[in-house]
């Protein structure tokens, strides 16, 4: 997954980026953590290995987490459908779709409705997004745009929610090409990794400073006792870790996370397990329908 998941109660993030991927997130839901991280600091880039994401088609449903207190939060439930395809030579295309309804005797029932979809070239340059999200039928939030690297920095295009420019430099990098460097520093041993990434998020004018913690490494091998859409034989020969991703807005001087996600990530770029997690309450998502789509040739 390279997209962030499930925007806060009222309003998206994009994604995720990862990885579900994001990246999940995959990156789209602006995500809470629970208690404060430190702020990461710029870490180097993890040793170039051949990452090859395959594009697939998958379904979660969503639940409330019953092992975590809920505030003012009586049930939750939901659905994120996810469809990735592409390749490191085309490029990679992302259409995201998360539907939640969150019940409180407070305030009633909310249908929250996330769409995405994203292009990010296989160069990593250029990165299309478009995003919105409404809540109980009416548009809440939307963003609409394109960012191009320029030179050592990148310009930024928006259309949606107001037509405006501007630029930013440093070592940025997009959702897909984040999650590959997730996996290629799991498997080079590492147990965290951070960077800055740009997904068009907050009206396409944030840019976030990312933690990724990384667990033990489970070898391929039969997937007996996992839910039956990831056994397959594709599946059995991927390594997997648990990750959790942080996400802190640059610049703020913030200590806590803005949003997080936790999944299993398979070297493959498929997610499974997902935790998501906010402030009052949290969900999990269980993956459902996964469909494999042929890979290219690319052999970039």
């Amino acid at each position: 997954m390279t997209s962030r998941l499930l925007a806060g109660p009222v309003r998206s993030g994009p994604v995720c980026s990862g990885p579900v991927g994001c990246s999940l997130a995959l990156a789209l839901v602006m995500l809470s953590a629970a208690g404060a991280v430190a702020q990461p600091q710029p870490q180097a880039q993890p040793a170039k290995e051949r990452v090859v994401l395959l594009p697939h088609r998958a379904v979660y449903d969503l639940k409330l987490d019953t092992r975590k207190p809920s505030r003012s939060v009586d049930g939750a439930r939901g659905r994120i459908a996810f469809d990735f395809t592409g390749d490191a030579c085309e490029g990679y295309a992302l259409s995201f779709r998360q539907v939640t309804v969150i019940e409180s005797s407070e305030t009633g029932p909310r249908n929250i409705d996330v769409r995405t979809t994203n292009f990010e070239d296989g160069d990593g340059k250029l990165f299309r997004f478009k995003t919105q999200s409404a809540v109980g039928g009416r548009l809440d939030d939307r963003a609409d745009g394109v960012a191009e690297r320029n030179g050592p920095g990148y310009r930024v295009q928006i259309r949606q929610p107001r037509p405006d420019r501007f630029s930013f430099g440093g070592d940025v990098i997009f959702p897909s090409e984040h999650l590959k460097r997730v996996i290629q520093a799991a498997r080079g041993g590492q147990s965290t990794y951070n960077v800055q990434v740009y997904d068009g998020s907050d009206d396409g004018k944030q840019i976030y400073d990312t933690f990724a913690v990384i667990g033990r490494k489970v070898e391929p091998g039969p997937l007996d006792g996992l839910e039956e859409p990831v056994r397959k034989p594709e599946m059995q020969q991927a390594a997997r870790w648990p990750v959790s991703i942080s996400y802190f807005k640059a610049g703020s001087g913030d200590v806590s996370a803005s949003y997080a996600i936790s999944f299993d990530l398979f070297e493959n770029g498929i997610t499974r397990a997902l935790v998501l997690d906010y402030r009052d309450f949290r969900m999990t998502g269980e993956l459902v329908k996964l469909d494999m789509m042929k890979p290219s040739a690319c052999a970039k």
